[in-house]
């Protein structure tokens, strides 16, 4: 794949001042027709397919996670069953340029279904919430080695005129997550059966595993994607993580801030491991003085902290406005159909002006939102509150889709050399996971701090990840810089 078939060269110093680098291509403009063309569309939909379950996944458990908690209780680990899911899809997307490497797309692909499936097989005969978080862990350790996979081969598998509709196709797999995940999650808790929506997943890895073996290739490796994997990294990742995720469940007061004191001195050791070590979780550029990376994947970090509210959104729409499973479900995925319905017009953007204002217009949208979603809660909510709920949140989720496909190309073209192009494209994946996990389990200490009012709650809730989304606003105008004003 990408990192099999590149020459061991370096970004320079004029690559990094014009970035993204140049290409002859980069003005040709693919359309969606091309990209469903006989030649790609086999390849376009194992992409879309892979992240479009990760996402149904993370939707059916938001949906069902209220009954789940009502069948086999542990309501204070709550956080805890996306914490762990995501921070075992962290760990394992470090494996997707080795594992391209070393078995080629078809095989990789394949492992990642099977693991995601036999997670999903654990957490259908849960007894209890320690066996379910279990179930997610494992589950994430096949969902992200899938994610990661989609973004990884499309600089590898499509021409560059591709790049910006085939990321926008995979990252509007959320939206089909969006509409099936809490419509099959809040459908299996209506009915009481939640255990089967995790059946259905298996069935739907299996299906994916045995298409992917036919339609991809085999291994075509030759070596350089098999370097060591960043131990003392992810350690570091991991344990803050698990920082943040622990003070969701101890007393309020001193422990909780202890442990989130702890766990902001674990990302900053993260980052001084990475700055200093040669094998490193995102690519080793990023770490360069003047290279817009950085900027880059703080700015996908922001936005997609934003969606983690979307893990609490169905439990405060039962709470506080009465809703059922399916409904709640529904509304908890608002974000993420603003994200997938703004991104389908964004990929449109082809000047470097307009991607520019586009990156620097998310943050605002994402931003305001979420004050609005926060302002307007209030207990009993009528049937009109509620739909200003749904209206808000949608509105905050296109800010993601106005930003992310482009964020997401100029990844892809940050370097000449295909393979640091390629690590460039998958850290885009680690990025959202890290984003993901860090800000669920920290979202959880917020929503425990309201736990006498689930007003108060949903106001702490919203309004901390608001204020990390706030940081959007200064990183995405470092970013919009490279992109040409």
């Amino acid at each position: 794949m990408t990192e099999s078939a590149a020459v061991e060269n370096h970004t320079t110093v004029a690559e990094l001042d014009s970035y993204p680098p140049d290409s002859s291509s980069a003005g040709a403009s693919g359309g969606w027709r091309e990209l469903f063309s006989r030649q790609y569309a086999a390849s376009a939909s194992i992409l879309a397919g892979g992240v479009a379950l990760y996402a149904m996944n993370l939707y059916f458990t938001a949906a069902l996670m209220p009954s789940i908690v009502a069948g086999i209780g542990g309501e204070r680990y709550y956080a805890w069953v996306a914490t762990g899911f995501l921070m075992a899809a962290v760990i394992a997307s470090m494996l997707v340029s080795r594992l391209l490497d070393r078995l080629g797309a078809a095989r990789a692909y394949v492992l990642g279904f099977l693991v995601f499936g036999a997670g999903a097989v654990v957490n259908a005969l849960s007894p209890s919430m320690a066996a379910l978080i279990l179930g997610r862990v494992v589950q994430g350790l096949g969902g992200g080695l899938v994610a990661g996979l989609g973004y990884a081969v499309i600089r590898g598998a499509l021409p560059e005129r591709l790049w910006t509709r085939a990321a926008g196709l995979v990252s509007a797999m959320w939206g089909v997550g969006t509409l099936v995940g809490p419509l099959l999650g809040g459908l299996f808790a209506q009915l009481g059966a939640w255990r089967w929506a995790y059946v259905l997943l298996l069935v739907a890895a299996l299906v994916l595993a045995a298409l992917a073996r036919r339609v991809l290739p085999g291994r075509s490796g030759a070596g350089h994607g098999s370097g060591p994997v960043p131990l003392a990294s992810l350690l570091l990742l991991t344990l803050a993580a698990a920082a943040f995720s622990v003070s969701s469940t101890v007393p309020s007061g001193r422990p909780t801030a202890v442990c989130l004191l702890t766990g902001l001195a674990l990302l900053a050791g993260f980052v001084a491991a990475e700055r200093r070590a040669s094998a490193t979780v995102l690519p080793q550029q990023t770490y360069r003085a003047g290279n817009p990376l950085k900027w880059l994947y703080l700015t996908v970090a922001v936005l997609c902290a934003g969606v983690v509210a979307e893990n609490f959104i169905p439990l405060f729409g039962q709470q506080l406005g009465g809703l059922g499973p399916l409904v709640a479900g529904f509304l908890g995925a608002a974000i993420s159909a603003g994200w997938t319905t703004a991104q389908l017009f964004s990929v449109g953007i082809e000047s470097a002006r307009g991607r520019a204002l586009a990156i620097r217009t998310a943050p605002l949208v994402l931003v305001g939102g979420l004050l609005v979603y926060g302002l307007s809660q209030t207990g009993h909510a009528s049937g009109l509150r509620v739909a200003l709920w749904a209206v808000a949140l949608f509105g905050a989720g296109t800010g993601i889709g106005l930003a992310f496909p482009h964020l997401s190309v100029a990844a892809m073209r940050s370097s000449n050399d295909p393979a640091e192009g390629g690590k460039a494209a998958a850290a885009i994946n680690t990025t959202q996971l890290i984003a993901f996990s860090v800000t669920s389990a920290l979202a959880g200490t917020l929503v425990n701090l309201g736990a006498d009012s689930p007003v108060d709650s949903a106001r702490y809730m919203t309004f901390g990840i608001a204020a990390i989304t706030v940081l959007g606003v200064a990183t995405a105008t470092r970013t919009a810089r490279s992109l040409g004003k």
